[in-house]
């Protein structure tokens, strides 16, 4: 009689608990006497996990806070990769968040070099620092990949193996995809735009700004119904801010609202980030914008090495979403090009039918989702079976 599969996970912030709980169920699917360890947060709990801390003490993002919690995370990283050490898992699974989660995989392989490490979630190497891919090499095994285009990048950039596994957006289809009634909705005037200014603080103090002067530019040709899906910690923020439009805009929080206005949505104005890919897949054509500020932008034209910042685009690889960034973000530029995707013709054509590849290119099989693809990957090194 064989041993119970051990199975380490290890996750450093909010969606990657999402993920994990995703994948420890896909995992009792085919190994249901599997046992779990590592660091986890709600999702994976309620999933039956027992992580060896609050997520809380790790999930922390940007260099601020990190510098001010640097003995804590520090303290955590030693605390996780003895522990897995200890354990001796057949398989140690990280999940993104790299600051953290590479941290404690190169402790885990220096101290237990038998132990397969997968990485679940591959850095973005292929739009900076694309060292990165190489480095990983030594203490990383295989990586599984959310986009389709990742494992030419890491072949490319002489990374670990790496498989495309599906994003996990391609298990919500059913949720962004309009019925009958929604896709008539579309075509029906006033159109419901919708208008995506970030999730960040910071991304939202410097985009609402100019969204609700190119929504009023908009507005003078276009008949428009504006709807704003707002992160609700920053709701209040939002708000203000929207107050001072001159055109009003409705603010939905959650994420069941969110994709009804979406199912729904005629067009979008949004912040590049993964929305854009939320957009895509509901076939929503958009216009997308960002701004960082003078030191940052600095440091992204020196880094950042690809084509476009947004998803759909390098999934296609045609800048078929048109993008402003920084100095070309600007009211009159976002609203010219926004009035045609909603009034209708060749420019909002031509994205539609753009949209309409997205599937092809993030395809699984039929009777596959992305959790599933990852667990199979998973328990082969479990079970140290070749690829």
């Amino acid at each position: 009689m064989t041993r119970p599969r051990s199975v380490w996970l290890v996750a450093g912030e909010d969606s990657g608990d999402q993920l994990g709980a995703k994948l420890m169920r896909a995992l009792r699917e085919s190994a249901p006497d599997v046992a779990f360890g590592g660091v986890g947060g709600e999702a994976m709990a309620e999933a039956g996990f027992a992580s060896l801390f609050p997520l809380d003490d790790v999930a922390v993002m940007g260099y601020l806070p990190v510098l001010a919690r640097a003995r804590t995370l520090l303290r955590r990283i030693r605390e996780t990769a003895e522990a897995a050490r200890h354990a001796r898992p057949d398989v140690l699974v990280i999940i993104d968040s790299p600051g953290f989660t590479h941290a404690v995989a190169k402790r885990v392989r220096k101290a237990a070099p038998g132990i397969p490490i997968i990485d679940y979630v591959s850095p973005s190497v292929w739009a900076w620092r694309p060292w990165r891919a190489k480095g990983m090499r030594p203490f990383i095994d295989h990586v599984l990949a959310l986009l389709p285009f990742e494992p030419d990048a890491h072949r490319r950039l002489g990374g670990p193996p790496c498989t495309y596994v599906g994003h996990p957006l391609i298990e919500r289809l059913a949720e962004l995809r309009p019925s009958g009634a929604e896709t008539q909705r579309r075509e029906t005037a006033p159109y419901s735009l919708v208008i995506l200014p970030g999730s960040r603080r910071s991304e939202i103090e410097r985009l609402m700004p100019v969204f609700g002067q190119a929504l009023e530019h908009v507005s003078r040709t276009v008949p428009v119904e504006a709807v704003l899906p707002a992160v609700t910690r920053h709701r209040a923020l939002i708000e203000r801010l929207a107050a001072a439009w001159p055109v009003p805009v409705r603010i939905v929080t959650g994420e069941g609202p969110r994709y009804a206005v979406f199912r729904g949505a005629r067009a979008a104005l949004a912040a590049s980030g993964t929305v854009t890919l939320e957009l895509a897949l509901a076939g929503v054509p958009m216009v997308v914008a960002y701004k960082v500020s003078r030191a940052e932008e600095v440091i992204a034209r020196r880094l950042i090495q690809v084509p476009s910042i947004v998803l759909p685009n390098l999934i296609l690889a045609e800048n078929a979403m048109p993008e402003f960034v920084q100095a070309e973000c600007t009211p009159e530029r976002l609203a010219e090009t926004l009035a045609p995707l909603l009034a209708g013709g060749p420019a909002r054509a031509a994205q539609c039918a753009a949209l309409a590849q997205i599937d092809a290119r993030m395809r699984l099989t039929d009777a596959d989702t992305p959790s599933r693809a990852a667990a199979r990957i998973v328990l082969q090194a479990a079970e140290r079976l070749p690829d």
